[in-house]
């Protein structure tokens, strides 16, 4: 084990927003800009922006998300 079980919520919120942030920012710049001349540049430079915003909606939201998961779910007690 890398982390300490107490590290949950900032191993979660980092692993999550790194995937969130690469995915969104590569989707949108190629939406936006196309894949020519230039597009890993941009791409990088979105997503150096994104990247850090992502981490820090991901580790507040992450605890109240995950309890109104819970609360969405029923036992299925037969």
């Amino acid at each position: 084990m890398i982390f300490p079980p107490r590290r949950f919520n900032m191993v979660f919120s980092l692993l999550m927003s790194l995937v969130m942030a690469t995915l969104m920012t590569a989707i949108i710049t190629l939406i936006n800009t196309g894949a020519g001349p230039g597009y890993l540049g941009r791409f990088a430079h979105a997503w150096i922006i994104a990247w850090p915003i992502a981490f820090g909606i991901v580790l507040v939201t992450a605890p109240l998300v995950r309890r109104t998961t819970l609360s969405l779910l029923h036992d299925d007690v037969a």
